[in-house]
């Protein structure tokens, strides 16, 4: 079976969740200045609702996989990048790379009324070109990563309504400190995951 070109997604195509301090599109590259105190999560152990993540996002169809690619100096507790997927305020998934606890860590956070947090550290990607890829499979959502050209590691096997629409795209948030620039480079659709091993 011959495989299908990745389609790439225009930057202005997608809509904000919550305005950046600034975003510049140059050379086929978006830079995304964060808000201080950007974030998203939702109740978990800290008790609090955060919904300003800078979040670019368009109709995801779920025939395709959808990928992020991006390259940040993240180095401030909790600055984080990567790929949103959003149904609506109580139901959506970050997943990206963050800086936690002194270490960058990859994760993802999947949130169905309540936050869930899963999280591992991965100091090697530092200054590394990052791909995020989601795919959505069944009654649930695939999520691989990769700096540069590693190949792709399973990062989670989520629960997702397949019935629900979502958008999904870029996103990047700094809940502790003001000037976090993250530099995407790619937001596209591809061909989905055959299988889930």
């Amino acid at each position: 079976m011959e495989i299908e070109a990745p389609i790439e997604i225009p930057w202005k195509s997608g809509a904000w969740t919550a305005l950046p301090v600034a975003a510049e599109e140059a050379g086929g590259r978006l830079r995304v200045t964060a808000a201080e105190g950007s974030d998203a999560w939702r109740h978990t152990s800290y008790g609090f609702v955060h919904d300003d993540a800078h979040a670019l996002l368009e109709d995801w169809d779920p025939a395709q996989a959808i990928e992020v690619v991006f390259v940040a100096a993240l180095d401030a507790q909790f600055d984080q990048a990567g790929l949103m997927i959003r149904v609506d305020a109580e139901r959506w998934i970050k997943t990206g790379v963050e800086f936690a606890d002194g270490a960058l860590q990859l994760g993802a956070v999947v949130t169905d009324g309540k936050s869930d947090w899963s999280t591992g550290p991965v100091p090697e990607w530092a200054g590394k070109e990052v791909t995020m890829r989601a795919t959505r499979q069944a009654d649930a959502v695939v999520i691989r990563a990769r700096a540069e050209d590693e190949p792709w590691r399973l990062v989670r096997l989520a629960p997702f309504d397949p019935d629900a629409p979502a958008k999904a795209g870029p996103y990047c948030c700094a809940p502790t400190r003001a000037g976090l620039t993250v530099e995407f480079t790619g937001w596209r659709l591809t061909e989905p995951d055959a299988e889930l091993h």
